[in-house]
């Protein structure tokens, strides 16, 4: 099932559930021991423990002594361990007698040459950047070193994911019984997330029991995982032929720019096993690289279809918004992207209301265009309020997509690279989803589904060389394949 990722609030809400746990520390010992096992495992995986060198960043409250009892396990196994105190008078005063007494030292620097930083400065409550004591320290920490972050790294909000200057940037990030928004809002600077079992009721990768109830128009952020997403994916049934698997309608392209045709046709092709018929004057270049394509000059030609995708270099003049306004008429599943975008900019009144449902799919540009205003620092927000506003679900493209329904629920995908990141790429995505919207998958699902699928494509057809839209089209059916693999 999805998996949750929680507000602060929500987080604290489930330690307060815990009663005596809480109170008598004993959550806080099992987050340092998580945190201390993951450094150990660092170590141990490049020349083992002993003798080994680990800085400690230690600020007030609870995620300082999480750090510092982590330090003085640490300590325990014969490594040298240095804490920073940025304020003495507020550490953890149990958590630092347990580091002195088991052989920790302090300082007022970090040694040099350090192989793991820990960042305790602040956690799910931090607000604003980085305090410049703090910040000095991180910056003579060593590019080879790794920085282990305890719950978040300091300077990045946990609930809106913003990246505040200057910012810890963690290799790993050590949290406790469920993913808070910043672990995807923020994935970069979280580097790899390590979820340690305190024993909170959301100690799982579902719903947590503690969030289930979501006021009206709240944001929800869930993530799909890959198992979430092969059970759901559409495949041949016993009694389906190509019309009952999905036919999807694609207008985009042009004869003289055929490219995002061939691209977007191209994807719903590999995606499902329905049918696909193109409109538009790149027919014949379909048609050349794709004979299975039923492709007509004319959307009065085009003949019944389950979804439509319409804007891919499909142009902006009226014309085109006559295709739009045609479509968008229908009670059919439609994605507009590209070209229909900033049609539809200039006339929002074509969607807004929209019973049928409807999947936008803008970059930061496109989002900017349609709304009259830049994404901004939180870009959770500003899909799940676009969202709401027209009545769409809106697929926010990036690094870190968003895909936001009217009613709140937002499902969001880390790509895990920025290999996607290459022209027509988009128009590979367009024809995944809507292909997905003609196989019946809602458009939240479709959205989430695609972006997924296609992150892993990029990563695939990448294997860390620069890739085209091409070369991720080719990547797609083997990692469909290896998606569904039992």
């Amino acid at each position: 099932m999805p998996v949750s990722l929680l507000t602060a609030e929500q987080v604290r809400v489930a330690e307060r559930s815990t009663g005596e746990l809480l109170a008598n520390g004993t959550l806080m010992r099992r987050a340092s021991h998580g945190v201390a096992q993951v450094v150990v495992g660092r170590l141990a995986a490049t020349g083992g423990c002993y003798g080994r060198t680990v800085g400690i960043v230690v600020g007030a409250g609870d995620n300082g002594g999480d750090a510092l009892f982590a330090g003085a396990e640490l300590a325990r196994r014969g490594i040298r361990v240095t804490a920073v105190l940025l304020a003495p008078d507020k550490a953890h005063p149990k958590a630092l007698l347990a580091f002195g007494s088991a052989g920790g030292r302090l300082g007022t620097e970090l040694p040099r040459g350090l192989d793991v930083v820990i960042d305790g400065v602040v956690g799910i409550g931090g607000r604003g950047p980085l305090r410049p004591t703090a910040a000095k320290v991180f910056a003579e920490v060593a590019p080879s070193t790794v920085v282990v972050a305890v719950d978040l790294p300091s300077g990045v909000d946990a609930d809106t994911g913003v990246v505040h200057d200057p910012a810890v940037r963690a290799d790993i990030t050590v949290t406790f019984g469920v993913r808070r928004r910043a672990h995807l809002l923020a994935g970069p600077q979280c580097g790899r997330i390590v979820v340690v079992d305190i024993g909170l009721p959301a100690d799982h990768e579902g719903d947590p029991d503690v969030a289930e109830e979501y006021a009206p128009g709240e944001i929800r952020l869930q993530a799909l995982t890959d198992a979430d997403i092969a059970a759901a994916w559409p495949i041949p049934g016993a009694h389906d032929d190509k019309y009952t698997q999905g036919v999807v309608g694609v207008i985009a392209g042009s004869h003289r720019y055929p490219g995002a045709a061939i691209l977007s046709t191209g994807a719903a092709v590999a995606a499902t096993s329905g049918m696909v018929r193109y409109v538009g004057s790149a027919h014949a270049e379909v048609v050349a690289h794709r004979p299975e394509v039923v492709a007509v000059p004319e959307l009065s030609e085009a003949g019944r279809v389950q979804a439509w995708v319409i804007g891919p270099g499909a142009g902006t003049d009226d014309a085109a918004l006559e295709r739009l306004r045609t479509v968008l008429a229908t009670d059919l599943p439609v994605l507009v992207d590209a070209d229909a975008l900033t049609v539809l900019a200039a006339h929002p009144d074509l969607v807004i209301g929209r019973d049928a449902p409807t999947l936008l799919t803008p970059h930061a540009g496109e989002f900017a265009r349609l709304t009259g205003e830049p994404v901004g620092a939180d870009r959770l927000a500003a899909v799940a309020g676009l969202a709401k506003r027209w009545g769409a679900t809106v697929l926010l493209k990036g690094r870190i997509t968003l895909v936001a329904q009217a009613d709140g629920t937002v499902y969001g995908n880390d790509a895990g690279s920025s290999w996607a990141a290459t022209a027509g790429a988009g128009d590979v995505l367009s024809g995944i989803a809507g292909s997905l919207l003609a196989a019946g998958l809602p458009p939240i699902w479709a959205g989430a589904a695609a972006a997924r699928v296609h992150a892993h494509a990029a990563r695939n057809a990448a294997s860390g060389a620069p890739i085209g839209a091409s070369d991720l089209l080719a990547a797609l059916r083997p990692t469909i394949r290896e998606l569904l693999a039992p």
